[in-house]
């Protein structure tokens, strides 16, 4: 199997721009002020707004 090129790789970037690579899944734990008890909140985001994701309350 032949190496593939850097420069190769980044055009195939390109062409999978609008493809479910871009998506990734994140699980964000809450806790309940009441219980105690923790409940995770899971969903498929863009990977570009991950950080606003746990940033928020």
């Amino acid at each position: 199997m032949a190496k593939v090129s850097k420069n190769a790789r980044v055009a195939q970037r390109a062409a999978n721009a609008g493809s479910g690579r871009d998506f990734v899944k994140v699980v964000k734990s809450i806790k309940d002020p009441v219980t105690g008890k923790y409940t995770y909140k899971e969903m498929n985001i863009h990977k570009d707004k991950v950080k606003e994701f746990f940033a928020k309350k």
